[in-house]
């Protein structure tokens, strides 16, 4: 005999089946508390197989791409073999989920898309350099005032730095792949975009929390999410948060260089 949900329940079941694998993700990178994690990541899929297969479907694919993320440590490690595995783990977790889609589950809900044959509108121009300006004012009062530029690694000379600038921009771009073009995109199949996009906000500020966006970090990093997912919603532009992603991230880099080194960016008027 199959145990089957009253239709009333069905609803809040697959929003809890989401919530728990999103919730997940501060276990398992916030907190850090493994194997306790996967307990609700892999209660969330189950239930989620259970109160709508498509959903659970789709909630394993998150899963998998957690997972493969979650078997290496995400403190940024400038080292040969820390860069390896960062290359290996997070661009397994890209790779799977879109193979997995793409020719087992027969879906192309994983897209990425860049080429969009449409032209960036002057809002989209002006937002470009908001960015910016926003990260000149803000970012060095996060980094310096809090500290939270010593969670990364120190910078012993010009090759470090180099390391840093292809580290920082290959884990932003990897940021909009995965969060994005992967569990933004699947889970916006089966909830509101403003759902959705809260969800995909747990599991991105949980990773750049491990990854060293800590004190009082999520403050920035949560709306950044919220907002990111936003946009790809309305413009449906890989391309378009790429470049607000990176554009962010390279003051980032010069906050991250100028705080080990203060003699070089000095350029940071707000700086503590």
């Amino acid at each position: 005999m199959t145990l089957t949900l009253p239709a009333s329940l069905v609803g809040p079941a697959r929003l809890t089946a989401a919530f728990l694998v999103s919730a997940s993700a501060i276990l398992l990178f916030a907190i850090h508390v493994r194997p306790v994690a996967y307990v609700p990541l892999v209660l969330g899929i189950a239930l989620g197989l259970w109160a709508d297969r498509a959903l659970g479907r789709d909630l394993a694919l998150i899963g998998v791409g957690m997972g493969i993320i979650s078997t290496i440590s995400l403190q940024a490690d400038l080292s040969d073999a820390g860069m390896l595995r960062f290359t290996l783990a997070l661009g397994g977790s890209v790779l799977v989920p879109w193979a997995l889609s793409r020719f087992v589950l027969k879906q192309d809900t994983i897209q990425f898309p860049v080429a969009t044959g449409k032209r960036w509108s002057p809002g989209q121009w002006i937002y470009l350099a908001l960015v910016v300006v926003i990260g000149y004012f803000l970012l060095p009062f996060y980094f310096l005032g809090s500290g939270a530029y010593l969670n990364w690694p120190d910078l012993d000379g010009t090759q470090d730095i180099w390391r840093l600038f292809i580290g920082v921009n290959a884990v932003g771009i990897w940021d909009e792949l995965f969060f994005i073009c992967v569990v933004f995109a699947l889970l916006c199949k089966h909830f509101p975009m403003w759902q959705a996009n809260v969800l995909q906000s747990m599991i991105f500020v949980s990773f750049l929390w491990e990854l060293g966006y800590r004190e009082w970090g999520p403050l920035l990093t949560v709306p950044f999410a919220l907002v990111q997912g936003w946009i790809f919603a309305k413009f449906k532009s890989l391309s378009y948060v790429v470049a607000v992603h990176l554009l962010f991230d390279a003051v980032v880099f010069a906050v991250l260089v100028h705080g080990h080194h203060p003699e070089l960016f000095d350029i940071f008027v707000t700086a503590p």
